[in-house]
């Protein structure tokens, strides 16, 4: 009607409400973070096909994957580790991820005014941490984690408890067990411990492990070569550090001189290691080693007989002849096994004697079985 918008008391807005959405609130929120990484890119997934170390979690969701599939005869739906770059480039462009088959995607500047900064070590996603550096102290955390390693005396340089924490029996435990050792005890509180744990379950209390010492690869090798019957241990993409912890412990029971692993695709001494291995870590020398395949040549050179344990292997353990000269015993993987080329340097491949029904042993126990043979052969000829 001509004139009612001039009149008194007239709407100015719309009467449609305000629209549904952020209207691009959480955008801003997003912005640096970078592109989401595919699933071949993501650690924790099962396609990830990346070159850092697979963690266990995403093994572990691989080996059911690949178990679903075989039961239901079809291919499984898995990544290939290893097949596609994920590191960080460090001369081939400022900040540019260098990954066959993937683009850098917007946000790999992170810098101000978007100027591209430089980086290095695995990517990861937007609320995701990156591995620690080796020579950070690492925190164990969890009450029966932490009361088990001061019981394995696992060296620990500081021990947190978070403020009202309920006392019980193992907390009692901790505290007396740590005073006792000279353990530095701080009392902070719960949010300071949820930072400095990243959210983990902690129950209240952490305990900080400082990096490992390891033994120089040719001090190793020259000290087992002093003794009278010399043995090592090597193990060949282990990334469980629960299994190197129980072969560092069977490696102390059986007589080994020492373990040596690789450095990269590879489980390290963490406290989780440290404390599978009962506080063996502490008396049985460990080193790692740049190229395995090298290290083992460099023993086979200094007089060792190279053995890696293959469930198709040529020669049976109980017949294992060489168990009573300088050895070196070569543990795979959990889930491949022997590598190719290192499974090519050994001088020969020694399988254990199963009933048909038991498809494999797992890593850690191989190793014990395999190296209680060779201390029993040791024991009849020496």
């Amino acid at each position: 009607m001509a004139g009612n918008s001039q009149r008194r008391g007239r709407r100015l807005t719309s009467k449609a409400g305000a629209p549904k959405g952020t209207g691009g609130k959480n955008k801003d929120s997003l912005a640096g973070r970078g592109r989401t990484l595919p699933a071949d890119e993501r650690p924790w997934h099962k396609g990830y096909s990346g070159t850092e170390k697979l963690p266990q979690r995403t093994a572990w969701k691989q080996d059911k994957e690949r178990r679903a599939a075989a039961e239901e005869g079809r291919a499984p739906k898995i990544g290939q580790p290893g097949s596609k770059d994920t590191t960080w480039g460090r001369g081939g462009g400022r900040g540019v991820p260098v990954s066959r088959g993937a683009a850098a995607g917007r946000g790999a500047a992170g810098g101000r005014g978007g100027k591209p900064t430089a980086r290095s070590g695995p990517r990861v996603s937007p609320g995701r941490k990156s591995n620690p550096s080796k020579d950070t102290p690492e925190l164990l955390v969890g009450r029966n984690p932490v009361l088990e390693a001061l019981r394995a005396q696992v060296p620990a340089t500081a021990l947190y408890v978070a403020q009202g924490i309920d006392m019980d029996d193992r907390i009692n435990e901790i505290i007396r067990t740590a005073a006792d050792r000279g353990i530095a005890n701080l009392e902070i509180s719960r949010a300071e411990l949820d930072r400095m744990t990243g959210g983990v379950l902690h129950q209240g209390v952490g305990l900080q492990v400082p990096p490992f010492a390891y033994q120089p690869f040719e001090d190793l090798v020259a000290a087992a070569l002093e003794q009278q019957a010399p043995l090592l241990v090597a193990l060949d993409g282990v990334t469980d550090p629960r299994n190197l912890g129980a072969v560092i412990r069977s490696a102390a029971a059986f007589g080994a001189q020492g373990v040596f692993v690789p450095e990269r695709r590879a489980a390290g001494i963490t406290a989780t290691a440290w404390r599978t291995s009962a506080g063996a870590a502490a008396r049985v020398p460990v080193a790692q080693v740049t190229n395995l395949t090298r290290s083992l040549k460099a023993c086979r050179d200094a007089g060792f007989m190279v053995v890696g344990l293959d469930a198709d292997g040529d020669t049976d353990l109980y017949d294992l002849e060489a168990a009573v000269g300088p050895l070196v015993v070569v543990v795979g993987s959990e889930g491949r096994g022997l590598s190719r080329l290192v499974g090519e340097t050994c001088d020969l491949t020694v399988s254990i004697p199963m009933i048909s029904e038991v498809e494999s042993l797992n890593a850690s126990v191989a190793a014990a079985v395999t190296l209680a043979e060779v201390a029993r052969r040791r024991s009849v000829e020496l």
